[in-house]
């Protein structure tokens, strides 16, 4: 049987919601275990929470307790952006989403358009504020020629008080409407992962992420050769693992866990 080694790994992927804090309550003993992997190796954060901007998202976490520069963040939205910098240049876009989404777009160059009809391209993700009207001017963009890319489609999103529509119900929407996206950035597609690879000097096999979702988190990590190790303080449990098919490296409670021997190999990865 494996035997936990928190040293054989010489980099560390984050989720942040569900790992590192709920909402903006921090999960407790997690800024002490980030301090230990920060001490270890390098450490990415890589969310598919498209709502806010990276500056922001480093924010939050100081305020939690966690000391994380907006470098070192891979958002959904950030993600986006950028795969639209590199495969089509600065595009003309519509967003659905959160001002963070905006924002990411922005600071890659494109611009966002002032009429629907205007846009080469939707891109959507969480909106906590989405309204009908959003929607509508999602469907003349789209119906106007704009492709569509979605920043993930996580169907939800763990919060304090139990789970609340993700992306994913966005995308369902426009889905609903006729429009399938024609990429998918976010965990578990593989542009985030190579996002990160690249920013890393040690190769997938030394690579552990960590993450509180099976069908995105682990199924990625699993996809792109990286250990993967699910705690179970936000939406996958145990009784999951089996029921879904996807198997972590490694489980337990919680990331404070890792410097301890609370970690367990699962059996059929």
């Amino acid at each position: 049987m494996k035997t936990w080694n928190l040293r054989h790994y010489a980099a560390f992927l984050l989720d942040v919601d569900g790992v590192l804090v709920h909402d903006s309550r921090p999960i407790q003993g997690a800024a002490d275990a980030v301090r230990l992997l920060q001490q270890l190796g390098q450490v990415l954060v890589v969310t598919n929470n498209s709502t806010r901007s990276r500056q922001q998202h480093a924010s939050r976490l100081s305020t939690a307790g966690f000391d994380i520069h907006p470098d070192d963040i891979i958002s959904s939205a950030y993600a986006a952006a950028k795969h639209l910098q590199l495969h089509h240049g600065g595009v003309c876009v519509w967003p659905i989403g959160e001002q963070g989404l905006a924002d990411e777009l922005l600071a890659r160059g494109h611009t966002i358009a002032t009429k629907p009809y205007q846009a080469q391209w939707v891109v959507a993700g969480m909106d906590r504020f989405i309204t009908y009207q959003k929607l509508t001017d999602g469907l003349h963009a789209l119906n106007a020629g704009a492709r569509l890319i979605a920043t993930n489609q996580d169907s939800t999103y763990p919060t304090p008080e139990g789970l609340v529509p993700g992306a994913g119900a966005i995308i369902g929407a426009l889905r609903g409407m006729g429009f399938e996206p024609e990429l998918t950035i976010g965990k578990p597609e593989p542009f985030t992962y190579d996002v990160a690879l690249g920013l890393i000097k040690c190769k997938p096999d030394q690579v552990l992420m960590i993450g509180d979702r099976l069908e995105t988190d682990i199924l990625g990590g699993n996809r792109r050769g990286i250990a993967t190790l699910l705690v179970q303080t936000g939406v996958s449990q145990r009784s999951d693992v089996e029921r879904q098919g996807i198997f972590p490296t490694w489980i337990a409670e919680s990331i404070a866990s890792v410097h301890t021997e609370a970690v367990l190999p699962v059996s059929g990865h």
